[in-house]
């Protein structure tokens, strides 16, 4: 049978193979090739059907791609039914992973076979939507309400083994085909006969509380607990009714779109680390404060041989605490073991003193004091104590990679690695092309980046890069609402709504208000011309010394850590308004909202424009992963294309009108409202 399922009939027992590459994903041919495939093996009177997946994937779920268009028959819900009414037992030999729709086929499976490594769930909620072939009803009704909620609410995916334990598989088995052709049919009825769990009101709402505090203003977790809650007091079919309905509500959401958006850029860019490039074996990385100790543990993790670089014994001490320490968290958490953490540092680590006594390494990263000329000392003194093929990175979070980059023999094997705090948590890496960046150099830090499992953005030279010069741009358009009318809390506030996960001032208080004022000092803003200068920032660190959580007050006062707004910070807010001669007003709290996010995406598209990211989905992944932007909104600039970028361009024009310093559009922007395209036609040549 050609197509992407293949049936073979031999002794009886029909072989249904899903070949449909890379991942299975149960597109419209697949269906119909499932279709036709029982079809064949009900004309052949084969006694049993073993339903199984090519290479290492059984079916990993619907195809994405056609969630935008309306559904096209046989619709999978209609195939499942078939599946679990078939005349002779249907078994699924799960060889690999069984997700979202892959999981609902098994589900109507008489029996269900797992390969040791086979990972199962249903994370359609991930992606905005519920389950829509019978998931939320037959899950269940099969390992009862507590664990269908915590599977189907969270999308949680599971390993072989716990889904043996909670009853969602039969066996677990090296071969699972050849032992699907034979295994005993279990003595119960099929998965959607079985009877209803019965109900638990309590177990519900705590699933919901959960819900709401891991995924705040998102649609889906909450509906799909919902659909788990009704198949307890509800026939299958009208669960199964229900669901459908619900799931082909959402999947036209802007919720389900923005997430799609999400996971398709993410799947692309972490794409990149795929071909090309050669692996990293030995890397020296200088400084072990907390992000060189957390770049140093990530890389050992890969089995990389990593000389952490300190200035004096002092600081060679304190790198050796702040390894420890991390492999210690680790071991308390059960991600590995107080043997193997400590072999672990004793074989992949080694502390220096200095540069004269280091080893080759095939790549080296400074992650020193945010200043130029310390920069370069650095990798002055890197550049003649490495051998000339050894990249050399720099991990500034703003400063110019290309002047760093003249300080070495080589400059085509320079580059940035921007990681984010914690750096061997934290999935974004800004990988920062300079003029003289080869390919090569390129491809090799993209392929490190696939090790670390990042999601890599390149990058081109400017003050920030793509994510710290947005940062930069949001926080100043909220210090001038401040000064026009609104007050730290309330805009935090406004901003928490939209969905982001801390306000601007919460996030400062948490980081430290000397950074920013550091920044701010770097950057001239007190004397810069053309630039709407905001001094309340500046007044808080210079005359009250609260630089945020770190000193018991910044932004907010502290008690006991829990924060409340500051009569003295709100009183310099009004003084300097005063000062000024403005006018305070009433801001709302959409009005905030839209002049931050608006401020956000006109300094998005201008680093379109002048081609520092390469599209705008990358702007959106840095802000996603890098800033806590909802991923339930996609980012920035998708959530200014599902807004409509005419009315993006209208607001900023208003806002333009009372404050020409700060607003203005870009002319990419205007140009692609006038065409009618969206963000994502977009390229940075464009």
């Amino acid at each position: 049978m050609s197509g992407p399922v293949h049936c073979v009939v031999d002794d009886g027992v029909a072989l249904v193979t899903i070949d449909n590459p890379p991942v299975n994903v149960t597109s419209q041919a697949v269906r119909q090739g499932l279709q036709r495939a029982l079809d064949q093996a009900e004309a052949a009177g084969a006694g049993r059907v073993v339903l199984t997946g090519a290479g290492k994937t059984f079916i990993a779920g619907a195809d994405a791609r056609e969630f935008a268009a309306a559904p096209v028959e046989p619709h999978l819900p209609d195939i499942i039914r078939r599946i679990e009414a078939f005349p002779v037992p249907v078994v699924a030999a799960i060889n690999g992973a069984a997700l979202g729709g892959g999981l609902e086929v098994a589900l109507a499976c008489r029996a269900r076979i797992a390969a040791p490594g086979a990972t199962l769930g249903l994370p359609e909620v991930t992606l905005g939507i519920v389950p829509g072939a019978g998931g939320t009803q037959r899950l269940p009704r099969l390992v009862g309400l507590e664990a269908a909620l915590s599977l189907i609410g969270e999308g949680r995916i599971i390993n072989a083994h716990e889904a043996e334990d909670i009853g969602l598989m039969d066996a677990i088995a090296a071969d699972p085909v050849t032992v699907a052709r034979t295994f005993p049919i279990p003595d119960r009825p099929a998965t959607g006969a079985l009877p209803a769990p019965p109900p638990d009101p309590a177990g519900v709402e705590a699933a919901r509380k959960q819900a709401g505090k891991r995924s705040p203003g998102q649609i889906a977790p909450l509906k799909a607990i919902d659909l788990v809650d009704a198949s307890t007091r509800q026939s299958l079919d009208a669960g199964l009714a229900l669901e459908r309905e619900t799931f082909l509500t959402l999947k036209t959401s802007d919720q389900a779109a923005a997430l799609r958006h999400v996971f398709f850029a993410e799947r692309a860019a972490m794409a990149q680390g795929k071909g090309g490039g050669t692996d990293i074996g030995s890397a020296v990385v200088v400084g072990g404060g907390t992000m060189g100790a957390g770049i140093a543990y990530a890389l050992a993790g890969l089995g990389i041989a990593v000389a952490l670089v300190e200035s004096d014994a002092a600081g060679v001490g304190r790198a050796r605490a702040n390894v420890a320490r991390l492999y210690a968290d680790a071991v308390k958490r059960g991600k590995t073991t107080a043997g193997a953490a400590e072999a672990e540092q004793a074989t992949r680590f080694s502390f220096h003193e200095g540069y004269g006594a280091l080893p080759p390494a095939d790549l080296a990263i400074e992650a020193v004091f945010e200043d130029m000329g310390v920069k370069r000392e650095v990798f002055t003194a890197l550049d003649a104590a490495l051998p000339e093929s050894t990249i050399l990175a720099t991990n500034t979070s703003y400063l110019d990679v290309n002047r760093i980059a003249e300080a070495v023999r080589r400059p085509e094997r320079f580059l940035g690695l921007h990681f984010f705090s914690p750096a061997h948590v934290m999935k974004l890496l800004e990988v920062i092309r300079a003029r003289t960046t080869s390919a090569e150099t390129l491809a090799t830090a993209l392929r490190l980046a696939a090790r670390l499992k990042k999601i890599p953005i390149l990058a081109g030279v400017c003050d920030g890069f793509i994510g710290n010069r947005i940062l930069t741009r949001y926080r100043q358009t909220c210090d001038i609402m401040l000064m026009e009318g609104a007050l730290p809390a309330q805009v935090d506030r406004a901003l928490r709504g939209f969905g982001m996960a801390m306000g601007p001032y919460e996030v400062q208080d948490l980081s430290g208000l000397d950074i920013a004022y550091a920044n701010r000092k770097r950057l001239g803003w007190r004397t810069k011309d053309g630039f709407r200068y905001i001094p309340i920032a500046d007044r808080v660190v210079e005359e009250t010394g609260r630089l945020g959580r770190k000193t018991g007050a910044g932004w907010y006062d502290y008690d006991g850590g829990k924060a409340s707004p500051s009569t003295l910070i709100d009183r310099i807010v009004v003084e300097e308004a005063v000062r000024a001669g403005i006018a305070r007003r009433a801001f709302s709290d959409e009005e905030i909202v839209a002049r931050a996010i608006s401020s956000m995406v006109e300094e998005g598209f201008r680093i379109l424009e002048e081609g520092i990211a390469a599209r705008a989905a990358d702007i959106d992944l840095v802000m996603i992963h890098g800033y806590a932007f909802p991923r339930w909104r996609g980012g920035p600039m998708h959530h200014a294309g599902r807004v409509g970028l005419s009315e993006i361009v209208r607001r900023i024009e208003a806002f333009a009108v009372e404050d020409p310093l700060s607003w203005g559009v870009p002319e990419l922007l205007r140009r692609a409202a006038q065409e009618g395209l969206s963000p994502d036609d977009l390229k940075a040549s464009q």
